[in-house]
């Protein structure tokens, strides 16, 4: 098994405690190890082949870093010279992997998600894995807890197995209030996590078949067999900068005939912005969380999330806050307006305040 992690994202709804070089998985929202460090500690137990972590020139350095110290599991950086959403980046590892091994059988997992039940991802991934050798592209599906419109979604034929894995019907993209609520009462509705599971040489097939020209603008760029890579040659960097940016659910998953989906319940959260902090973070009896903070004196104050940089926060009189403090920034943002806050890493931009991203 080769575990593919894509960590090249750049986390602004985090700003500004994530910055451009230093993005939400190379942090830890937590206060200890940072999440892309758990994304790897977590399938240590699978024991695979190889770890490779797809991200960015940017932030290359810092992740090389991060993975230092893993032991016997080889882990390679790849740095893409820009991104391109997840289908190049996909077939570029799958690519890689092919090296190694044409059949071997791919674990694609985000950088930057929060699971509580670690075992419960293993178990599903080695049970995915069975299909996956038989030719499937296999995508995990979250078990819905409430009718969220800000998650895409995988509707399920749920009548051809008992167990899974089940064909999927369709791909829906993030529904209306009305339409979530109705997914969640069929019961045949889950989220889309963005986890695979599928062999090198199948989900190749695939690219080839449904993106033509992705796959043929990346063979040029396979490394010899066996070549262990870190950092791509600056040489590709005119080819790569031409390939379209296309995630893989829709170049590849919602074309294919080969797709089925393994449900999962493992305490899952994208962590998507601060508002997500109760989800990973109990917040306490007054329905606040904080992170990092010397203390936290409250008067009238309930429902804040608060990360202090090791100082000690007061609030008086306000609720519903999110309050992030940094050495450089402060961010004060109602908890409804959280998505916003990569409106204000756009303004930074434009505004010139460069050293702040």
């Amino acid at each position: 098994m080769y575990i593919v992690i894509l960590a090249g994202g750049s986390g602004t709804r985090f700003w500004p405690l994530s910055r451009a070089a230093l993005p939400k998985q190379l942090i830890s929202i937590t206060g200890d190890r940072s999440m892309l460090q758990k994304t790897v500690d977590r399938v240590l137990e699978l024991n695979p082949k190889r770890i490779m972590i797809i991200t960015n020139r940017l932030q290359a350095q810092e992740t090389t870093r991060q993975m230092s110290g893993y032991g016997p599991v080889p882990v390679d950086v790849i740095a893409e010279p820009v991104g391109r959403n997840t289908a190049p980046a996909i077939a570029l590892a799958a690519a890689l992997v092919t090296s190694y091994d044409p059949a071997g059988v791919m674990v694609v997992l985000p950088a930057d998600h929060f699971i509580k039940k670690e075992s419960v991802l293993r178990d599903t991934l080695l049970f995915g894995a069975e299909a996956a050798r038989n030719g499937s592209l296999v995508t995990l599906g979250i078990l819905p807890s409430r009718p969220e419109t800000g998650y895409g979604y995988i509707e399920a034929d749920m009548d051809t197995t008992p167990q899974g894995p089940f064909p999927v019907r369709r791909f829906v993209e993030k529904p209306p209030l009305v339409e979530a609520l109705r997914y969640l009462e069929e019961g045949n509705f889950f989220w889309n996590s963005g986890m695979f599971i599928w062999r090198a040489d199948t989900i190749l097939s695939e690219i080839a078949t449904h993106m033509p020209t992705l796959y043929h603008k990346l063979a040029p760029l396979l490394p010899e067999s066996g070549e262990q890579v870190t950092l791509l040659d600056d040489k590709i960097g005119e080819l790569y900068a031409d390939i379209e940016s296309v995630s893989i659910d829709y170049g590849v998953m919602e074309k294919s005939s080969r797709v089925v989906m393994v449900p999962v319940e493992m305490g899952w959260s994208d962590v998507g912005s601060w508002s997500a902090l109760p989800e990973v973070i109990e917040p306490n009896s007054e329905g606040t969380v904080c992170v990092n903070v010397a203390g936290h004196i409250a008067v009238d104050s309930p429902d804040c999330l608060i990360y202090g940089d090791g100082r000690m926060v007061a609030t008086v009189g306000v609720s519903n806050l999110v309050i992030v403090s940094t050495p450089d920034a402060l961010l004060v943002c109602d908890r409804e307006r959280c998505q916003d806050v990569k409106k204000v890493v756009e303004l930074l931009g434009n505004s010139g305040y460069q050293e702040y991203l």
